[in-house]
């Protein structure tokens, strides 16, 4: 069976109300969408449709861990996932051009005659809007045993001589500071 039609939803035949659909998901999912920044990803989706009279509500639940490298010392960090998202798909007679103008990233336009719906590409978006931007390790774990002592101590001594070091560019603009006006600080 092709992988991408496991995150298919026949919605068609479900009945109005709620349904809920769940997948594990692990770096297999993401040979499709090519090199990953993480590796060691086990995450449980938990999606709830509730179908309605032209228009589909999902609500994705997301948990699970990854393996990343941590932005400061470069070595391997485990990051817990946990967040949610909401989805609306509407049914369109034009869903292409209302998808090009709607500027609503949570709504999405299907044809009524769609009778499957296609997650994985959600799926995929929302686990990597789980990550965090800045990636590093907690407070406490920080110059601990996990960290790379070697790497922290060279950036101490690359601020170090950085604070030492003023550009030369910049010299000389001090004389084009205009003075404060009388009053102003």
């Amino acid at each position: 069976m092709n992988i991408r039609r496991a995150y298919e939803i026949a919605f068609v035949g479900l009945k109005p109300g709620i349904h809920e659909f769940s997948y594990v998901i692990d770096d297999k999912f993401f040979e499709h969408y090519g090199e990953q920044d993480f590796r060691n990803c086990h995450s449980n989706i938990k999606l709830e449709l509730d179908k309605n009279n032209g228009f589909l509500m999902l609500k994705f639940d997301i948990g699970g861990v990854l393996d990343t490298s941590c932005d400061r010392c470069g070595n391997t960090l485990q990051l817990q996932l946990w967040d949610e998202f909401r989805i609306v798909v509407k049914m369109v007679e034009e869903p292409d051009l209302m998808n090009a103008i709607e500027e609503d990233p949570d709504i999405y336009y299907i044809s009524p005659t769609e009778s499957h719906l296609n997650v994985g590409d959600w799926i995929y978006e929302f686990i990597n809007l789980s990550i965090p931007m800045h990636k590093i390790c907690s407070d406490e774990e920080f110059g601990g045993p996990k960290c790379n002592k070697e790497v922290l101590e060279k950036l101490r001594r690359m601020e170090n001589e950085a604070v030492k070091q003023t550009n030369p560019v910049w010299k000389g603009l001090e004389q084009f500071k205009i003075p404060p006006a009388a009053g102003e600080k």
